[in-house]
């Protein structure tokens, strides 16, 4: 077990995480977000997820089990079923832990016992969980310049993010540094999934094609099922559209540059 680079994955998903609160700051000068804006930070996050998924989590995780298996069918079809696996967790996670989007409203079991900070707290949670669990994913495969890639890119995606899910808080009356404070919550799950993500993989070699496609899954699902949804709502479609492009660009440039 390599505790270096243990410590290194779980320090850079908490980097990552906590640039989340970072994002938030704004709402200190700010007191709303329009509502073209917040969408258009929503696509660029879901931008760099996609292109993360794919560029730094699935063509890495299918040239480890085609060298681990020596065939590239059964590579691709370990890698598949990862991917499957990942996104059908996440699918379950969401169908019974209640949480609240921040457009579609509640779902899930019992939602009228818990608070609505907690639903909020919970819906950010299952976002950013899958996130720290890839960049913690991306260092144990004992590729630092990927897992550094991987840390930068969701660092810088999750700013955006983290102001706009603290100027969605404070459009529900909530005060500023409570916005802020569970934005900065939001970020501080990702390097318990970093920890458990660089762990798996580094004890339980085998595992990192799985770990590199479940992450990727996870990240699929929560873009398909949260983030688009989110911003095809208000008729600003095409704006969060180019946002997309733009954040999958940007962590494309990302891996190549630095991976």
């Amino acid at each position: 077990m390599d505790w270096n680079l243990i410590g290194i994955g779980t320090a850079a998903s908490l980097v990552a995480g906590v640039a989340t609160g970072i994002g938030a700051l704004p709402i200190l000068l700010v007191r709303t977000l329009s509502e073209t804006v917040k969408n258009a930070f929503l696509g660029f996050s879901a931008g760099v997820m996609l292109a993360a998924s794919f560029f730094s989590l699935i063509i890495p995780a299918l040239r480890y089990a085609a060298i681990d298996s020596g065939s590239r069918p059964i590579a691709a079809t370990i890698v598949a079923a990862a991917v499957m696996l990942g996104a059908s967790s996440l699918a379950l996670i969401n169908r019974y832990a209640p949480h609240e989007h921040f457009v579609l409203g509640r779902s899930g079991a019992d939602v009228r016992a818990i608070r609505r900070i907690w639903l909020f707290v919970i819906a950010i949670t299952l976002h950013n969980f899958p996130e720290g669990l890839a960049v913690g994913v991306g260092f144990g495969s004992g590729d630092v310049s990927r897992g550094t890639t991987l840390a930068i890119g969701i660092g810088l995606q999750n700013m955006p993010e983290g102001l706009a899910v603290a100027a969605s808080l404070l459009s529900l009356n909530y005060s500023r540094s409570t916005a802020i404070l569970i934005a900065l919550a939001t970020g501080l799950v990702e390097p318990v999934g970093g920890l458990l993500g660089v762990t798996a993989v580094s004890v339980f070699t085998p595992l990192l094609p799985w770990g590199l496609g479940f992450a990727a899954g996870a990240m699929i699902f929560v873009v398909s099922n949260e983030i688009i949804p989110e911003t095809h709502r208000a008729g600003h479609e095409n704006l969060a559209t180019f946002g997309l492009m733009i954040g999958l660009i940007v962590m494309m440039l990302l891996d190549v540059t630095l991976g």
